[in-house]
């Protein structure tokens, strides 16, 4: 897999703003990617320094629309710990 198809995009909730300043970014990932595919996709689109990846997968949830029902897609999310060396990732141009 290429490293832009595993990172598929930056998760911005307040609590992953929060740990923004202890360089901990959170992204939402491809489901078969593994720890080490996450750390040299972060590596190489960002140019920064990795020392951890954690990662979590959700299960889709079960929703229905009058008689029709379904389960909504899962997803894998991965919260990945820099370097204190290593510079930041900015996702907001000031």
């Amino acid at each position: 897999m290429e490293a832009r198809d595993i990172i598929k995009r930056p998760v911005i909730t307040e609590r992953s703003s929060d740990l923004m300043g202890e360089k901990k970014y959170t992204f939402e990932v491809d489901t078969r990617a593994n720890k080490t595919q996450v750390k040299h996709a972060i590596e190489e689109v960002f140019g920064v320094d990795v020392s951890k990846v954690n990662i979590m997968n959700y299960k889709g949830k079960y929703k229905r629309m009058g008689r029709y029902a379904g389960y909504t897609n899962k997803r894998r999310k991965a919260i990945v710990t820099l370097t204190a060396a290593s510079k930041e990732i900015e996702f907001f141009e000031a």
